[in-house]
């Protein structure tokens, strides 16, 4: 912290910049004792819910701080694998195959496990539950973001692989020059998506029952699900206006200002377009004390790399290999040790759990229970495509030109990241109410409650596709006055192409996961079930019959794994060999 201490005893004058600093600090100081609090607070065997709005503010706070702690987890993970997966071509095929698996499979199958392995944990304090909240909205979070990163590294254009390695830059030298900044775009803007997708199961992950068990966090979700199952309609009022204060909270101290940021990083060298205005970014600016810290740092990155880059370099490459050479032999018989016995464990408990797995299912799931799961397998599979497909007849065309256009983009961002953060299951009521007015079965408005949380997925996608489109080529297709229609054939529809990929392939795993919300639907005592694996998967985990619930789960990964083979394999390939900007 001694730049820090150097930095406050620069001769300065404050300005009101610092003084907004400085009230930051000391409101999210109080923010995290209240939530502390909470969190070190004894288990209570039923957490009462206060339905009175003087309780929504403490409780919008702590939802805010299960956000964002999944997030942060969320983000290292994205990175962590993301990077692996992007750069080791032996464990890419399982790994892309596992994170494949895992955005598809229900939150229902992770929170049993969560919740009993947590509580088992920290049996005298609420510190279990709240992790097993968390980590549910991380399995909410993290896919779509994962997606993203890996996908931006893998089409990097060549010509900046080659300056790297002409610049003999590390692995970590690579990773923070040039692959971050590449993917700062895609990666901003699915992280508010993927924060939206943590809001989608807000009252499940902060109010659930499990093992007969009835747990419950205070939060917006637990107040949203506590004022439905009471019919309290001034209370669902009063939670979608904090959730949407929450959101627009978010949005214009956290989510603004990294979109203005970002688009330093699209691939080009100048940019007509105005980069907008935040007042974060304008604090942050005119703040002494940030600025302050800034410069001290930048002070002793000079000093550490030294004023003669050329023999820094050179230096450096000698020094690599000079240390590379003798090691070359020893560390791949090392590496081809470990990674024999890695994979012999895991061979080894992989085929345990196919054991454990064939018992469970021949021994407590009858064939009628089969049948059925396969068709209710296949109703689902039906109601997934139909939303991809409404989805994607408006997302496209809106989000290119919203991410064409900065102007529309400062304009729209946050009317759209209002939408999409909105938890659906709260207008559930409402629509549940509409489809009973209009006559609509729940067999076929299941997709429209499917399609309120999946379509922001190609949206958001959309726009950081079309946001990185460069502008001479924008430009270029002006000048030569090509048609609208050859225009969007020949230019914007095969720019996007990778990103409309990247968002079908994530907004699918979001339709499988929001299955078991938009399939069955609670209001009050009422109750409307359709026809399909969502709604198996929610009966299965009510009654409490695991072996019928695994079996569902099963399933849903056997028919995830043959789409993701045969359909969105062959669509990403091409995407990356025909349409990405990396040659």
């Amino acid at each position: 912290m001694s730049f820090v201490r150097d930095a406050l005893s620069l001769p300065r004058r404050l300005s009101y910049a610092d003084l907004v600093v400085f009230g930051i600090l000391g409101g999210v100081m109080y923010w995290l004792v209240l939530v502390s609090r909470e969190w070190s607070q004894a288990l209570q065997p039923h957490t009462i819910i206060h339905s009175e709005f003087r309780y929504l503010p403490i409780y919008t706070l702590y939802s805010l701080a299960r956000g964002l702690g999944a997030y942060v987890i969320s983000l290292l993970f994205t990175i962590a694998y993301g990077y692996v997966m992007a750069h080791s071509r032996r464990a890419e095929k399982i790994m892309l195959s596992l994170l494949d698996i895992l955005q598809s499979v229900p939150i229902v199958a992770f929170l049993p496990e969560l919740v009993l392995v947590f509580v088992f944990l920290f049996p005298h304090s609420n510190f279990g539950l709240e992790i097993a909240s968390v980590i549910t909205i991380f399995t909410g979070q993290v896919w779509n973001m994962t997606f993203a990163f890996y996908h931006s590294i893998k089409s990097i254009p060549q010509d900046l692989r080659d300056a790297s390695e002409s610049y003999h830059l590390s692995k970590r030298e690579t990773l923070t020059r040039l692959e971050l900044p590449a993917s700062a775009i895609p990666l901003i803007w699915n992280s508010m998506m993927s924060m939206a997708g943590g809001w989608f199961f807000l009252s499940l992950s902060e109010a659930f029952t499990v093992g007969g068990k009835d747990f419950r966090l205070p939060g917006i979700g637990s107040y949203m699900a506590m004022a439905v199952d009471q019919g309290n309609v001034p209370a669902m009022i009063g939670a979608v206006v904090a959730m949407g204060l929450m959101i627009i909270f978010l949005d214009r101290v956290l989510w603004k200002p990294l979109v203005i940021w970002s688009r330093k990083f699209r691939v080009e060298e100048l940019s007509s377009e105005p980069e907008g205005k935040s007042f974060v970014l304008a604090i942050v600016q005119r703040s002494e004390l940030i600025q302050s810290i800034s410069r001290r740092l930048q002070r002793r990155r000079k000093k550490k790399t030294g004023d003669d880059e050329t023999e820094f370099l050179a230096a450096k490459e000698a020094l690599q290999r000079e240390a590379f050479e003798p090691k070359v032999e020893t560390d791949s018989q090392l590496r081809k040790v470990i990674g024999f016995a890695f994979m012999a464990i895991v061979l080894g408990l992989m085929a345990y759990g196919v054991f454990r797995l064939y018992l469970l299912f021949t021994q407590d799931v009858t064939g009628a229970e089969w049948l059925m799961i396969l068709s209710d397998s296949l109703l689902t599979l039906l109601r997934v495509i139909a939303a991809l497909i409404i989805g994607a007849a408006w997302a496209v065309p809106v989000g290119v030109i919203i991410g064409m256009n900065a102007r529309w983009s400062h304009r729209l961002q946050p009317v759209v990241q209002f939408l999409s953060s909105f938890p659906a299951p709260m207008f559930f009521p409402l629509f549940i109410f509409l489809f009973r007015a209009w006559g609509i079965s729940i067999e076929y408005g299941s997709v429209v409650l499917m399609l309120l949380g999946t379509q922001w997925y190609l949206l958001f996608n959309v726009i950081a596709g079309a946001s990185a489109i460069p502008t001479d080529l924008q430009e270029m297709s002006e000048s030569y006055r090509i048609t609208r229609r050859s225009r969007w054939r020949k230019l914007l529809l095969p720019a996007v192409f990778p990103s409309i990929v990247t968002g079908a392939i994530t907004a699918a795993g979001g339709a499988w996961n929001a299955s078991i919300v938009a399939e069955f639907v609670a209001y009050g005592h009422e109750k409307f079930a359709a026809h399909g694996i969502g709604a198996l998967l929610t009966k299965a985990f009510d009654d409490g019959h695991y072996a019928l619930l695994g079996a569902g789960i099963f399933s849903l990964c056997v028919m995830v794994i043959s789409l993701n083979k045969f359909v969105w394999r062959k669509l990403f390939a091409i995407a990356q060999d025909r349409y990405a900007l990396n040659v």
